[in-house]
């Protein structure tokens, strides 16, 4: 797998929902519906569009965005693709 997207969807009540797929390729349809597009191969943000206003192209921090969301999605993405992943967990230490 290559690509990460992610489709917002809002509901009736107002609410938003968040639909996250993986794909090897971006069809004429994904490029069309899908809010935001990560290629994992070349690292890069190829569509990043919320609510018809586009959101800065910076891989790094959209990336960490959702790793928060999907960290074993994204872990998996970037072993297949070659690339080393070095996010080190932040631990509260209790220092009393």
């Amino acid at each position: 797998m290559r690509y990460l997207f992610l489709t917002y969807y809002k509901k009736p009540t107002g609410q938003v929902d968040e639909v996250m797929t993986i794909s090897t390729r971006i069809r004429r349809r994904d490029n069309q519906t899908v809010n935001v597009i990560l290629d994992f191969k070349e690292q890069t943000v190829v569509k990043a569009n919320m609510n018809d206003t586009t959101v800065p192209k910076d891989w790094d921090t959209v990336v960490s965005y959702y790793y928060q969301h999907y960290p074993a999605t994204i872990e998996r993405l970037f072993q297949e693709n070659g690339h080393l992943i070095d996010i080190k967990s932040q631990t509260v230490v209790d220092e009393s």
